[in-house]
């Protein structure tokens, strides 16, 4: 494995991890929606699936969930937006930048395992004509 492809991974590990602690905190005890905490609290659940694959290198998951992150990618905009509270549109900002690292960071873990399966189809291709 690269370097640089070394340092993707624990980038989207960081946020992918970042960004389960940070929806605990903002509906327990940050922002709530409401006093003492929010049922919106259970949003970290999905986060959880991935996280044991992506932790593992599992390619497979950091595919799917670098398209999944992006449900939180939308759900931070729409509540930068229309929260009221500064500290929650702060703590959206917080989730947009975190799913933006981890998507950002997958594809770019993925980018020469894609390139090294493309080139080998080829040759595969050229050697069955």
């Amino acid at each position: 494995m690269e370097d640089n492809q070394k340092k993707f991974h624990i980038a989207a590990c960081a946020s992918l991890i970042g960004l389960i602690v940070l929806s605990i905190l903002w509906e327990l005890v940050l922002s709530p929606l409401r006093p003492g905490g929010s049922w919106l609290v259970l949003k970290v659940i999905p986060l959880l699936i991935p996280l044991r694959g992506v932790l593992r290198h599992d390619n497979y998951t950091l595919q799917w969930s670098s398209m999944f992150i992006l449900l939180y990618f939308t759900e931070g905009v729409v509540r930068a937006v229309s929260d009221k509270s500064g500290i929650s549109s702060a703590l959206a900002g917080i989730e947009i930048c975190l799913s933006l690292i981890f998507f950002f960071c997958s594809i770019f873990y993925l980018r020469p395992l894609k390139k090294a399966a493309k080139n080998a189809q080829k040759k595969d291709d050229i050697q069955k004509a």
